[in-house]
């Protein structure tokens, strides 16, 4: 579906240069730090910038040759960007009628009524939350194939993100080989919804993973000195200096569970694989 092949972009203080690749069905998930290079990312698949090298293919076909039919297959939330607050949504049902041919209008006012959008009140008046979900409900109201989402969910409390990923799911339950690209710093949302993560940091990918085997696999190994000295180290990803000894990340926890009893194992979520493998040493 998407794939980014040695995109490079250089400005002042940072250099982007990645490669990845999501298929078809999938929802993955784009993880890091702020200024890891998620939205440079985003903004290179959409065109937004121009890249110095690389290449970039959506749908079979170099971004640089689409075409407005082929734009109308990607639905997109930006995180600064939007329809201008002094309108209202029944301003902006003709934009996007004129602006896509597959808009289903209908579809798109119920989701406005289930989610209490209400249609005759300046978007400027709108909380946070309904904000980010009328940008949702525009991204999949017109048939889209691929939802480009960055930082959907942030600043949003925990029942509007609920809400937000009712509607991705089912978003993709509607088509198997729909696909969406989305970026959050809210780690229980890529687990409970990401099929894969992508962890960027300083503009380069540094860890690709299946989620599930992201949360059945990995794990924190907590130990003193003396017992980290006479550790297997060959599935250990990266180490840390703690008080106590070294916290160290790896990608194999049920084999320390079995063959290394003495030191404490616990499970890594998102949030603490990203912590350890960008402020752990390699092993």
């Amino acid at each position: 579906m998407l794939h980014v092949q040695n995109v490079k972009k250089t400005y002042q203080n940072f250099t982007l240069n990645c490669s990845f690749s999501i298929q078809p069905g999938y929802i993955t998930g784009l993880v890091g730090e702020n200024g890891a290079g998620k939205s440079t990312t985003f903004k290179a698949i959409l065109g937004l910038i121009s890249i110095d090298a690389g290449k970039i293919e959506l749908f079979g076909k170099d971004i640089h040759d689409f075409t407005n039919k082929d734009r109308e297959q990607l639905g997109v939330v930006l995180s600064d960007s939007g329809f201008s607050g002094y309108l209202m949504i029944k301003d902006i049902v003709p934009i996007l009628q004129s602006m896509y041919h597959s808009f289903d209008k209908q579809a798109f006012l119920q989701g406005c009524s289930k989610y209490r959008l209400p249609l005759d009140k300046q978007i400027r008046n709108f909380s946070t939350g309904m904000k980010a979900k009328l940008k949702i409900l525009v991204a999949v109201s017109h048939n889209a194939k691929f939802l480009l989402l960055d930082e959907p969910t942030a600043g949003l409390d925990v029942t509007a993100r609920e809400d937000l990923l009712d509607m991705l799911r089912t978003y993709m339950e509607q088509d198997e080989t729909r696909t969406v690209l989305i970026s959050s710093h809210i780690s229980s949302d890529l687990e409970n919804l990401c099929d894969d993560i992508y962890l960027i940091h300083d503009g380069e990918i540094i860890l690709h993973e299946d989620t599930d085997l992201l949360l059945s696999n990995y794990g924190i190994i907590k130990t003193d000195q003396a017992k980290f000295d006479t550790l297997e180290k060959q599935y250990l990803l990266r180490k840390k200096k703690e008080s106590y000894g070294y916290a160290c990340l790896t990608n194999e926890k049920q084999y320390y569970i079995e063959n290394a009893p003495d030191v404490i194992v616990e499970s890594s979520g998102i949030d603490e694989m990203i912590t350890m493998m960008i402020r752990g040493e390699r092993v």
